[in-house]
């Protein structure tokens, strides 16, 4: 018989992680605060459900793709999180950007409920996840994963294995933050130099990416520039968020981040400007006198 498995939240990544799931012959079971993702996914042969704890009494294992910290506690131990309807035994696959100690913390309270962690943070895009060609930086006792390596083939094209403690995947994801918030700021600016300088975006944007300053940011970012398209593929305020944790996890140690800062402030000007919501390549939109085709 397929087996149960549950995905909390279909936002870009977690809607694919879910039809990955179902493609690869899963009974997947799915909720969402908003009707209208849980809809689509019923009609695509998906089972929605009515409440985080109401999926966890139908599954052993649950996938939690939501947008941080605070909304994997409250889709896990809120009033109707899954946990209350988790078997012991169950795993939880805990997938959203967060502190490495709050990982840490969420398998020692897990554990108190007979339950397991997988400390499992994703990069790759929705298309990525679509595909079931994500990349999943893991880690967590030998035992959980003998428990979901089926679901976690069903759900990524790589999964890194990086050790037995938990803290291990959130750290390494949030270095990929850095990384992908910096190329994303810088791929804003160099934008910007070239609008300024009357160069033809169209033609740097050829350029660049046959040439050594490329980057997978710049060569997937600049497009919604080019169309003046900044519907939220990724937020400006999920890397407020983001560098965020890279600069306080670095901060505990006293260790400096002077790039990562400074793209920070990029991202909390773009927001403070009222572009939170918007693509996180709508960070160009600091820069003055830059005129975009969404002007």
């Amino acid at each position: 018989m397929a087996r149960n498995v549950g995905v909390i939240g279909l936002g870009a990544m977690g809607y694919g992680v879910a039809s990955s799931l179902l493609r690869a012959g899963f009974n997947v079971h799915a909720f969402d605060v908003r009707a209208e993702a849980l809809n689509k996914f019923a009609a695509a042969g998906g089972v929605a459900s009515a409440s985080p704890a109401e999926l966890g009494a139908a599954v052993d294992v649950v996938i939690t793709l939501v947008v941080n910290a605070a909304q994997t506690e409250e889709v896990l131990f809120g009033d109707k999180g899954a946990v209350h309807g988790l078997k012991p035994g169950s795993v939880v696959i805990s997938s959203a950007t967060v502190a490495p100690e709050f990982s840490v913390a969420l398998a020692q309270r897990l554990a108190q409920q007979g339950l397991l962690l997988l400390d499992a943070p994703v990069s790759g895009g929705a298309a990525r996840a679509a595909s079931g060609e994500m990349t999943m930086m893991t880690s967590g006792p030998a035992e959980v994963y003998a428990k979901v390596d089926d679901v976690l083939k069903g759900m990524a094209g790589k999964v890194y294995r990086l050790g037995e403690a938990h803290g291990i995947g959130s750290k390494i994801k949030l270095i990929n933050q850095l990384l992908a918030g910096v190329h994303v700021a810088v791929t804003a600016e160099a934008m910007a130099l070239g609008l300024r300088e009357g160069v033809d975006p169209a033609a740097l944007y050829e350029v660049i990416t046959h040439s050594a300053g490329n980057s997978w940011m710049f060569e997937n970012r600049v497009p919604h520039i080019l169309n003046g398209d900044y519907t939220p593929l990724s937020a400006v305020d999920i890397f407020v968020k983001d560098l965020g944790l890279v600069l306080d996890t670095a901060r505990q140690s006293k260790f400096p981040l002077p790039l990562s800062a400074a793209a920070h402030q990029m991202y909390m000007m773009a927001s403070s400007a009222g572009h939170g919501g918007e693509d996180d390549s709508a960070v160009i939109k600091i820069f003055p006198g830059i005129t975009l085709p969404s002007s």
